[in-house]
């Protein structure tokens, strides 16, 4: 018995139409998947936002670390006996004791702005123009006089800040050393960039 005509066609009709729908939704799938990934953010730019961890058992007083966060350098000192006493000696020279204008998280509004004493974690780039101060942590250097106890200079302009990154009066700096996000999660493991302070 022959194949009605009528019937071969409605099944022609009914594979191209299934063909064509699925040519059909490769095709969009082709063009929305690279789409939505472009939204995705890259690794480095997750990385540049993500959390931070730095080391600080091999960290001696009187030493500097640093690391890179969010695509600034970040500070990590640790600070004798002696270097926090000479904070306090500093303070009728700083501009800001208090850092009421400053920018710190709130555990670190203390007079060592820290959460530990022992170690300071600030940004290392100036409130004036964003230049990366050095460190001179030694006393009375020549080149910043016999009133110097220690701290950060930023040749730049001359910007002075103390060992707790506060800043001096009379200099072109208008705020202290900003303080990043931090908490330990170890003795000897500082996260940076985590707002929950302590561990």
């Amino acid at each position: 018995m022959a194949d009605n005509p009528d019937n071969l066609d409605d099944s022609r009709r009914r594979f191209l139409g299934i063909a064509t729908g699925a040519t059909g939704a490769v095709a969009g799938a082709m063009f929305v998947v690279p789409f939505l990934g472009s939204l995705v953010p890259s690794k480095r730019a997750q990385a540049l936002g993500a959390p931070v961890e730095i080391n600080i058992a091999n960290l001696e007083t009187g030493q500097m670390a640093r690391k890179q966060w969010r695509g600034r350098t970040v500070y990590v000192v640790r600070r004798d006996e002696e270097m926090l006493k000479r904070i306090e000696n500093t303070t009728p020279q700083v501009a800001d004791p208090d850092s009421a204008e400053s920018e710190q998280p709130d555990y670190a509004s203390n007079g060592f702005r820290s959460l530990k004493p022992e170690f300071l974690v600030v940004f290392g780039q100036c409130t004036h123009l964003g230049c990366a101060p050095s460190q001179r942590f030694e006393v009375a250097p020549p080149d910043l006089g016999q009133d110097w106890l220690g701290g950060f200079f930023c040749a730049c302009h001359g910007s002075k800040f103390d060992m707790a990154g506060r800043v001096f009066k009379g200099v072109p700096a208008p705020l202290n050393l900003p303080v990043p996000p931090y908490r330990f999660i170890g003795e000897d493991v500082i996260e940076i960039g985590t707002e929950t302070g302590a561990a």
